[in-house]
């Protein structure tokens, strides 16, 4: 197995991409910590890691507060000892127009995004830096390379936490820690479902129009991606045979940014 022993925290984790990406480390031997605010989904995932075989813990975390990243790295570090991998996840979407776009919301997707990764990685760094080993990998989004309209908070945190990845792969590479950001196009996810509507609201069409004129629209491969395999990428970055990946922001986007 590809993980066995490892010790990894996932952000955003009872649903989505997390999930998957949970699974995949607990498929590939290590033990997880699912971070969420949501208690149901939460402790269902930990179910399914233990089903798998491997050990899991749920602490529920709001990671725009520092006081519960730094909760959920102690917690971890209390129950396996260590921390091997990192995976700032957790996200969410508000479409708007930038004149209306309402302000509080702005601080919310910011402060999930960018702050919520960067106080993750801070608290978790010095473990990682004592045993002179880590993965930090940081979920960002073909809007974290290219933008779109009405999503102007998205698309600022998604560019923000690929710099966040570059700086903390430079700081780390002598410590034998390094830093990846994943760039997935649209996943089928409750998050993207929720997009679809929202994206019909802006635009005045038809959830069909949506996936044809706007999500599917300039990926030549016209299909959403599936969790499972947004997450086979996360589970190489975290593997030894990435150990000389760092600092790179690894496109999965059926071709979009080839144009």
């Amino acid at each position: 197995m590809k993980l066995n022993g490892k010790v990894g925290i996932v952000t955003g984790a009872a649903s989505g991409i997390g999930l998957a990406i949970a699974e995949g480390f607990a498929k590939e031997g290590a033990n997880i910590t699912v971070a969420d605010l949501d208690d149901e989904g939460g402790n269902k995932a930990v179910e399914k890691i233990k089903e798998l075989g491997r050990d899991g813990l749920f602490v529920k975390t709001n990671v725009t507060k520092r006081e519960d990243c730094k909760r959920l790295i102690d917690e971890t570090v209390k129950k396996f000892g260590t921390i091997d991998i990192l995976v700032n996840n957790a996200g969410l979407q508000y479409v708007s127009p930038i004149t209306e776009f309402p302000e509080e919301k702005w601080d919310l997707l910011i402060g999930v995004m960018i702050t919520g990764p960067f106080l993750c990685t801070k608290y978790a760094l010095p473990y990682m830096i004592q045993q002179k080993s880590g993965r930090i990998i940081n979920m960002s989004s073909i809007h974290g390379l290219i933008a779109a309209k009405f999503k102007s908070a998205y698309v600022s945190a998604k560019h923000g936490v690929i710099g966040l990845t570059k700086v903390t792969a430079l700081e780390m590479a002598e410590h034998g820690i390094t830093a990846n950001a994943i760039c997935p196009t649209f996943v089928r996810t409750p998050l993207v479902d929720k997009q679809i509507d929202d994206q019909a609201k802006a635009h005045g069409i038809p959830r069909e129009e949506v996936l044809e004129k706007v999500i599917l629209a300039e990926a030549p491969m016209k299909r959403m991606l599936e969790p499972e395999e947004v997450a086979d990428l996360a589970v190489y970055l975290a593997s030894d045979s990435a150990r000389n990946i760092t600092g790179a922001a690894i496109a999965i986007d059926e071709g979009w940014t080839a144009q």
